[in-house]
């Protein structure tokens, strides 16, 4: 009696498509299935070493001992048959969870990386509010309102100009009260439900605590000055 792995070898050999092979061997293992009965079950293996054998779990010194026997009883061959399929399935299932979990193990990294990204950016923006300020030309500024107040680590600045301001080219820059120059920095304007907003990057990390001017300007034209302090 030869064994499953001898019979597929033989048929490699005298070469057999893939499908006359599938076809063969289908034959055979129906063969084993019903024409070797051993109602009594004498010299089977217990389940567990069916199971064993099918699932890969026994060390193939161990489950030749049991080949030649699988090949003349149709009960212990149909209990294996059983074992291997269930045990296919169990592969299959351990397969797609494994894959189901980097996916969502990839899906969280990714958010939580998107997330602290868009926290880092927030964290480094500063938003000034000049809807509601009165424009002052030059170097003057409204006394009767309060100054700004930025962080010198946030390097990014969305501006919201005042109302009624265009859209275009805006330039941007941190002056002493004395009106020198420390930072500069220009950005396009655009307006978005009724609200005109600049974003420029204006680094101020060399700058020290204390009193300056925030300017801005459309080119060529006068600067708009607004007392800022920066912490």
């Amino acid at each position: 009696m030869l064994s499953a792995g001898e019979s597929e070898a033989n048929l490699n050999a005298k070469g057999y498509s893939v499908a006359d092979e599938r076809r063969i061997l289908h034959v055979l293992g129906r063969g084993l299935r019903e024409e070797f009965p051993n109602p009594e079950r004498i010299g089977c293996p217990d389940a567990e070493v069916l199971k064993k054998i099918a699932s890969r779990k026994m060390p193939l010194s161990e489950a030749e001992t049991w080949l030649d026997h699988l090949g003349s009883c149709s009960p212990c061959y149909n209990d294996f048959s059983q074992f291997r399929e269930a045990s296919q399935r169990d592969r299959r299932r351990t397969f797609l969870a494994v894959a189901a979990s980097i996916l969502l193990v990839a899906t969280v990294a990714g958010w939580a990386l998107l997330r602290n990204r868009n926290e880092n950016l927030a964290a480094r923006t500063a938003v000034l509010d000049l809807r509601n300020r009165s424009v002052a030309r030059g170097g003057e500024t409204n006394p009767d309102e309060p100054p700004l107040e930025l962080t010198r680590t946030a390097k990014n600045l969305k501006i919201l100009l005042p109302l009624g301001s265009s859209e275009g080219t805006y330039e941007v820059r941190i002056v002493t009260l004395s009106g020198e120059e420390l930072a500069a920095s220009s950005g396009t304007a655009k307006l978005n439900e009724h609200i005109t907003s600049l974003d420029v990057v204006l680094p101020r990390d060399s700058l020290r605590s204390g009193k300056y001017l925030l300017q801005l300007r459309r080119p060529q034209l006068s600067w708009e000055s607004y007392s800022l302090v920066l912490r």
